[in-house]
């Protein structure tokens, strides 16, 4: 059996959350709008624990989002939004909030990056 993974493309107007074990077998997914910080990860949390409840344990989130963001792992703000200007997230600890509640390991990287490595990885830049 393949693990489970959780996908979080955090975005500026909206969250895209899916649970699955690759882009081929996307088992669950729903969209949030992004509001406050609080609210958000909420939302985004009580998804990836409804869904773990259906179909199974997750292993990881892998987490895609606006920034600015430390990505600096042994930085005490790794997986903050720093200083963004959407308001209300600066120094938002992103990956913290979705570690924490699950109680699996959470990867982050910026959205653009993210697709970047999406497309090396299983699109048009494979190869």
């Amino acid at each position: 059996m393949q693990p489970l993974y959780g996908a979080v493309e955090a975005g500026g107007t909206k969250f895209v959350c899916m649970v699955g074990t690759g882009p081929a077998d996307m088992r669950e997914q729903t969209r949030i709008a992004t509001t406050s910080p609080a609210e958000t990860l909420l939302e985004t949390v009580n998804f990836l624990r409804s869904a773990e409840s259906r179909i199974g344990k997750l292993a990881a989130v892998g987490i895609a989002s606006f920034g600015p963001l430390d990505l600096r792992p042994d930085s005490p703000t790794y997986g903050f939004i720093t200083s963004t200007p959407k308001a209300g997230w600066a120094n938002v600890d992103i990956v913290g909030a979705i570690r924490d509640a699950l109680g699996v390991k959470v990867g982050v990287d910026t959205d653009v990056n993210a697709a970047a490595l999406g497309e090396w990885r299983w699109g048009a830049a494979q190869g």
